[in-house]
């Protein structure tokens, strides 16, 4: 490319004229061990999805604002990963581009979970009373740790999957495969995270974690994080020590072939690019979009409006809905609550079990339906039909619900093993359209953007807006929606139903199936989630 045909691409678009290098014959390793990482990742996140949000309520958040405790995850995602992105893409660190923000996450994450773990006893330490329902100076801690934490969690994901890319180069199989591998861990990491928040003992492990201020489940989730970080720092550490990356430089002279276990870093013609400031960029970016890509945000907003709430209530519903009980109340209604939220995490494990099988058999199952834009479409529907059977398995739990009498209170009894079966059934099939949730999509963004010659950090940067818009209004709205209903977790699970089954129509009809491999020498990867 000449020089001056180089300035008049914006930097959106990274071309380059050197063709890609022979394959590592330890790319596989390399890939498996970056990937590796998010179990590490994914551990840490099912302990929130599965513990945190009736853990907020223990701590004196009311239902219906409890959704607001998550907004942070989405505005973090929103900001954080495209700057993280941006970058990484240009970070010249001796250590490489990807590898500094890859530590620098998981330190946060390590630090994030030091304080939401330990929540209680600081707000104690601070003058809350154990003797009142709110504790306001344990929210405080608790919100600031949980901010960190997916502040943290979007500046280490970034990087690691812009690392996957790197060593995939712009071949169409190994992307997809590395997406697979990168989903196959996350289920690794959620089985993990499940098991551990569904064990209820485990925190005589660490018998200093049950303390005045922290009871029992709270000293369970606590224990629970103890291994989280310890797992995350171990496998970040293995893989940042295996796999290398050659420090990227602004001189296109010098970013030549590498040797040994030096990922090669093909950008050096895209520093010949004038440099735009990173917000005009990203609208660039979206004036640049082309169809395809703009039909993959629109499915991938969809599938994400179904898919929070379920993410965010799964395992409340399971104790307040599906077992009767309430966060709020005597120690009766607490426990079979509690009880239920360890079903639920029982259900989680069970979903990723089958999340990581299916995760291994992505492209087998996109061969047999005729490519992964029908294999989405069909996975939708299965995801709006379980959504609506939550409709049918509440209705049943409550007209079987059986009530005794403890010292003149009425309490619920479990409900019975038809129901609990039924309800783990559901977080078992969901496995499956989640499998494609965590894979699909960011192979079609990275394999769209190459196709069009645009640049895969940006690409995928505003991938992920269509993932963190549909997450804030979720947030915002489910908690006041579910109250305009009656409360209770059911109209949001119904909303996410109805946009499932829209999500997969537009797959079906809309989204085009992806071009063949690009040739290695029309464009770089420069990838970023």
């Amino acid at each position: 490319m000449e020089s001056g045909e180089s300035s008049k691409k914006s930097s959106f678009q990274l071309q380059n004229q050197s063709p890609s290098p022979p394959s590592s014959p330890f790319s596989i390793k390399k890939i498996i061990f970056v990937a590796s990482i998010a179990a590490g990742v994914q551990f840490g996140w099912a302990l929130q999805l599965s513990l945190l949000t009736p853990y907020v309520q223990l701590l004196g958040i009311p239902h219906k604002w409890a959704s607001l405790i998550w907004l942070c995850g989405p505005i973090s995602g929103m900001l954080v990963q495209p700057i993280v992105g941006y970058h990484s893409d240009r970070c010249t660190s001796r250590f490489g581009r990807r590898r500094p923000f890859i530590a620098t996450g998981a330190a946060l994450v390590a630090t994030a979970v030091v304080l939401i773990g330990f929540a209680a006893d600081l707000g104690h330490l601070f003058g809350d009373s154990l003797s009142t329902q709110t504790k306001p100076r344990a929210i405080v801690v608790f919100v600031i740790g949980f901010w960190i934490l997916d502040l943290a969690n979007n500046t280490l994901q970034g990087p690691c999957r812009a690392l996957l890319a790197d060593i995939s180069g712009n071949n169409q199989k190994k992307t997809q495969a590395a997406n697979a591998f990168f989903s196959f861990f996350m289920a690794v990491g959620n089985v993990l995270g499940f098991a551990a928040g569904s064990y209820t003992h485990l925190h005589k492990i660490f018998p200093f974690a049950t303390t005045k201020a922290c009871d029992v489940y709270c000293a369970n989730l606590k224990s629970c994080f103890f291994f989280s970080i310890l797992l995350l720092l171990t496998l970040t550490s293995i893989a940042l020590m295996y796999v290398h990356e050659k420090p990227w430089s602004l001189e296109p002279e010098k970013a030549g072939s590498v040797s040994g276990r030096e990922i090669e870093v093909e950008e050096a013609a895209a520093a010949k690019a004038i440099p735009v400031p990173f917000f005009m960029e990203i609208f660039g970016a979206l004036k640049e979009l082309k169809r395809p890509m703009w039909i993959l945000l629109a499915v991938t907003c969809l599938n994400w409006i179904a898919w929070f709430p379920f993410l965010l209530f799964d395992t409340d519903w399971m104790g307040r809905e599906v077992y009767g009980g309430d966060s709020v109340g005597n120690n009766l209604v607490l426990k079979l609550y509690n009880s239920g939220v360890h079903a639920g995490a029982l259900g989680l494990m069970l979903n990723s079990v089958v999340l990581g099988f299916t995760s291994l058999g992505v492209e087998i199952l996109a061969r047999g339906v005729g490519g992964v834009n029908k294999l989405w479409g069909i996975v939708n529907f299965l995801l709006a039909f379980c959504l609506a059977m939550t409709v049918l398995v509440t209705k049943l739990a409550k007209s079987s619900r059986r009530f005794i009498t403890v010292d003149g209170v009425v309490v619920p009894l479990p409900p019975p093993a038809g129901i609990k079966a039924g309800a783990l059934s559901l977080f078992s099939a969901l496995g499956i359209p989640l499998a494609i949730t965590y894979s699909i999509p960011f192979a079609l963004a990275s394999i769209f953007s190459s196709s069009s010659g645009a640049g895969q950090g940006l690409s995928l940067g505003v991938l992920n807006l269509a993932i963190v818009i549909p997450q804030i209004l979720v947030s915002l709205g489910s908690g006041p929606f579910d109250a305009i209903f009656g409360g209770g977790n059911l109209p949001a699970f119904v909303l996410g139903a109805v946009a499932a089954a829209a999500s997969g129509i537009f797959a079906l009809t809309l989204l085009p199936s992806p071009p063949p491999d690009v040739p290695a020498t029309k464009t770089v990867t420069a990838g970023f989630h």
